[in-house]
C-alpha cells in the first residue's frame, strides 16, 4: 500500500505549511478533513480540490458536494474519489479552496511516496507543522497567547474593582495627599 505525503502550503505565505501523510486508497474527503484539522479550521463551509499542473492552474474539480453553479464538466465528489486515482505525476499538485466567502486557498503538493506504512501512525495524519497558520475567524496569526495572559492580569470586570482601585475621583485625593507627604518629607530632611 502506498503512503502519500502531501505538503499543504497556505497561498498567502509559502513558509506556512503542513505535511500530511495519507494512504493512496483514502478519499479526498479524508484529505479535506486532515487539512482542516492541521490548520485548526472547522468543517462548516464548502470546499473543493482542483487537480493542478506545475503552474498551479485549476484542472478537474473534486468537490465536497455538487454546488449551485454551472459546470463545464460535473465535478468529482470528494467522498467517492480515492486519492491514488488522481495521481498522474510523482510531483502531482492540487489546489484546495475552503469557505468560498473567505476564500481560503491552499496549494497541495505530493512530496513523497512511501511503500510502507508506519505501525504507529493513524492515517491521515499531520506529521510536520511549519509557521503560524492563519486564523479562520480571528486574529490568531497577529496576536499571540500572551494577550490572554494580559487580559487575565488586568481583568476590568466590575468584581475586579471591589478592592478599591479604579474609582473615578479618587486620583485627585491620592495626588494631593502624596504632594503633602512629599513636602513634609522634604522639610524634615533640612
Amino acid at each position: 500500500m502506498a503512503i502519500l505525503k502531501f505538503r499543504i502550503y497556505w497561498e498567502e505565505d509559502e513558509s506556512v505549511y503542513r505535511d500530511i501523510v495519507i494512504k493512496h486508497i483514502q478519499t479526498f474527503y479524508d484529505l479535506h478533513l486532515a487539512v482542516l484539522k492541521s490548520y485548526e479550521f472547522d468543517s462548516k463551509h464548502a470546499a473543493t480540490f482542483y487537480k493542478s499542473n506545475d503552474a498551479w492552474q485549476e484542472g478537474r474539480e473534486i468537490s465536497l458536494e455538487k454546488y449551485d453553479k454551472s459546470y463545464k464538466v460535473d465535478p468529482l465528489i470528494m467522498s467517492e474519489v480515492n486519492i491514488g486515482s488522481q495521481i498522474a505525476d510523482p510531483n502531482q499538485k492540487f489546489i484546495y479552496d475552503y469557505d468560498f466567502v473567505k476564500n481560503w486557498r491552499f496549494m497541495v503538493e505530493l512530496i513523497n511516496v512511501d511503500k510502507e506504512e508506519s505501525k504507529n501512525t493513524t492515517y491521515p495524519s499531520c506529521v510536520r507543522t511549519e509557521g503560524l497558520g492563519p486564523s479562520q475567524y480571528g486574529t490568531k496569526g497577529l496576536i499571540d497567547t500572551r494577550l490572554a495572559e494580559i487580559e487575565e492580569k488586568y481583568d476590568l470586570a466590575p468584581d475586579a474593582l471591589s478592592d478599591g482601585f479604579g474609582h473615578e475621583g479618587d486620583d485627585d485625593d491620592i495626588s494631593e495627599a502624596t504632594d503633602e507627604d512629599s513636602s513634609q518629607d522634604a522639610n524634615e530632611d533640612f
